[in-house]
């Protein structure tokens, strides 16, 4: 074995050896064959750049000539160009000078005139001179006073236009303005589809029997002084069957009164300590309705961020009536319509309907305070913080002053379609014309009264008088006279407002 084994070994050195002999002679073999073509390839490469040298050489040499000739070609034109402006500067020299010659001989004949013109303003105003002077000796008159005469009878003519221009332009526009006016107020109108009923003021109660009227009144009487003293109204008990009437001034206190009497009727227990709890009760029971109904009312017209007394004073108007119309029904109305017809002009429309709303406050306190209730609202409003052009609107919608925003004409106008409308209210047409012609023959009644005009539903009285027989401190003395008048002898709601007008008429003919 061992033998074996060296001889392998040595054969494997002797493989290894050859192995390497060999490798190495085809490993210089490749390498002198790489070096052949690397040297062939770099003779190549050399050739090809003289090559492309010369290419280069020769394209540069035909670029340099080429703009050599478009430089040259360039050249020629330009030269052309200033040739021709010189040619055109020669011409326009040649034109100016041509010019300038004739503005000389211009200047020359400029100057004869203006001598010739001297001397003939000089002869002119010589012969006006003249002229004035002969006028004034044939006409009698100087120059200031024929200008003067002159002057005043162009003014005349002018006026005379003038007048017939405004009178012309104020029909147009009176007219326009009717038209337009019939029409807001129609569209307002139709807009506001409001119940056309009318309410009574509740002021009789019904009880189960007349023997009821006995324990009303109670031993010697007890029981209904207790209860006119505990709810300040007048119980009338008389001989109408299975009726009593309540009366009071104070429409709330009024349905105070009226729940309480229900109340005790219903319960049957009818002494002065009952009188007492059943008239606490119903006192709160009327001032949540009060307050409800106020906040309901400013909710429905869509008006916010009232004073809380001005909401409970608005509520009140629940239980108030004029002619039968529910004064708050009516405020919103009002409300409704004043702000319907403020977005057709394109006025304050939040203005408009919350001086609607509450135009008619002083209605709930009117028993309370003296004076027009538009005053008295307006006074009211004022305190509690309203802006001025809502206090405003509200003393001016029945013409206590005169409306001076188009908000408080529209809570005027407002105010009148809503009580006027069919329904609105329970006077007849036969009392209401009563009313208007007692009031013309109050008026007429009086010395020198020419013609009475009744407007405004009755609130206002328009006395036209004959100039030569009233003067105008007579007229002052006739307007009182005539307003003491209607305080004694008529009865009336609210004020009446009286207005004397005189006139002075000047009359010519032409001939």
């Amino acid at each position: 074995m061992g033998p074996v084994i060296i001889a392998a070994v040595v054969a494997a050195v002797l493989g290894f050896v050859i192995g390497f002999v060999i490798d190495r002679f085809v490993v210089n073999a490749k390498a002198a064959r790489a070096a052949a073509e690397a040297e062939s390839v770099v003779k190549g490469a050399q050739k090809q750049a003289e090559t492309l040298k010369k290419e280069a050489l020769l394209e540069a040499k035909d670029e340099i000539f080429r703009m050599k000739q478009e430089e040259e070609a360039e050249a020629k034109e330009r030269r052309k160009e200033i040739t021709a402006l010189e040619n055109r500067l020669s011409q326009r020299e040649e034109v100016i000078d041509r010019r300038a010659e004739t503005l000389d001989k211009r200047e020359h004949q400029i100057s004869s005139l203006q001598g010739q013109l001297t001397k003939k303003e000089t002869d002119l105003d010589a012969a006006l001179s003249d002229a004035l002077v002969r006028l004034e000796r044939i006409a009698q008159m100087s120059t200031d006073e024929a200008k003067r005469e002159l002057l005043a009878s162009v003014a005349d003519d002018v006026k005379r236009e003038a007048a017939a221009i405004i009178r012309e332009s104020e029909q147009t526009a009176r007219d326009e303005a009717d038209k337009r006016a019939r029409n807001i107020i129609s569209l307002a109108i139709q807009r506001i589809a409001a119940d056309h009923t009318s309410e009574n003021t509740v002021s009789v109660v019904q009880i189960p029997s007349d023997d009821m009227k006995g324990r009303l009144i109670g031993r010697e009487g007890r029981n209904i002084r207790a209860f006119e003293q505990i709810t300040g109204i007048n119980l009338i008990i008389d001989d109408t069957p299975e009726t009593v009437v309540l009366s009071s001034f104070d429409p709330v206190r009024r349905e105070v009164g009226r729940i309480t009497l229900e109340t005790l009727i219903t319960d049957g227990r009818i002494h002065p300590a009952r009188i007492e709890e059943m008239f606490g009760k119903a006192e709160k029971l009327v001032t949540e309705q009060v307050q409800q109904a106020g906040e309901q009312a400013s909710f429905d017209a869509g008006v916010h961020n009232l004073h809380p007394e001005l909401v409970k004073t608005l509520g009140r108007l629940r239980y108030r009536t004029s002619y039968g119309q529910n004064v708050l029904k009516h405020s919103l109305e009002v409300s409704w319509l004043a702000g319907v017809m403020a977005e057709e002009l394109g006025a304050d429309v939040a203005l408009a309907k919350r001086a609607g709303l509450l135009h008619d406050l002083g209605k709930a306190i009117d028993h309370d305070v003296e004076g027009p209730h538009a005053v008295i609202g307006a006074d009211l409003a004022r305190r509690l913080g309203e802006p001025q052009s809502v206090v405003h609107a509200i003393e001016a919608h029945h013409g206590d002053v005169e409306p001076t925003t188009v908000e408080a004409v529209l809570v005027m106008a407002a105010d009148a379609i809503s009580a006027a409308r069919p329904g609105a209210r329970r006077e007849t047409l036969e009392s209401y014309i009563k009313r208007l012609e007692k009031l013309e023959a109050v008026a007429n009644a009086h010395k020198g009264v020419e013609k009475t005009f009744a407007m405004q539903a009755g609130r206002e009285i328009r006395v036209m008088v004959e100039p030569t027989t009233v003067s105008d401190a007579d007229a002052v003395v006739l307007a009182r006279d005539i307003a003491k008048e209607i305080e004694a002898e008529l009865e009336y709601p609210g004020q009446i407002k009286v207005m004397v007008l005189r006139e002075s008429r000047a009359v010519d003919y032409a001939k």
